[in-house]
């Protein structure tokens, strides 16, 4: 009966230091990297080449698209000969009207920024391409651009920074 009884404790016991020395890590941020052969990024400065200019929004750009890799990648970001190469420009950003009121008049407007973006891949050149990514953002015709701009910009440079990330290192 006392080997019976120690049979039902040693069961438990080691099947519980076996569930407890085992781990597992999901990682949910999309990153599909080799880290064994990629190990670099270099992200070049983002000029704003579009006909109207707000001037912060390339450095509200330039933080979060440097950003996004740091925080989701453990790719070392260099100055040149990067693994991985970002370069490109931001070529519109533009406003139109969205809707119409039953007055005639503008009630929404649209806030459109586009980026080109060229991108190489040093360990896998078929991943290599050269596309523009968009995003959009909305406000009432009543407010001033002005007041809105920042939080509209902001909002949009994270899609693009997504966009980016995602066509570049997700392959979802």
């Amino acid at each position: 009966m006392e080997l019976t009884n120690r049979r039902h404790l040693f069961l438990p016991i080691l099947l519980s230091l076996l569930l407890s020395a085992c781990t597992i890590s999901y990682r949910f941020n999309g990153a599909s990297i080799d880290y064994t052969e990629t190990k670099t990024i270099q992200i070049d400065n983002f000029p704003i080449r579009s006909a109207y200019v707000w001037t912060p929004m390339q450095s509200i750009f330039q933080n979060r698209l440097t950003d996004i890799y740091a925080n989701q990648t453990k790719l070392r970001q260099v100055k040149k000969n990067g693994d991985l190469q970002l370069a490109g420009e931001i070529v519109a950003f533009d406003q139109f009207n969205k809707g119409i009121s039953s007055d005639g008049y503008s009630s929404q407007v649209q806030l459109k920024m586009t980026v080109n973006v060229r991108f190489v891949n040093n360990k896998k050149h078929t991943d290599d391409f050269e596309r523009q990514f968009t995003a959009t953002s909305e406000y009432d015709a009543s407010q001033q651009l002005t007041a809105v701009q920042e939080e509209l910009v902001t909002q949009m440079v994270k899609d693009l920074t997504d966009q980016i990330f995602n066509a570049t290192v997700a392959n979802w």
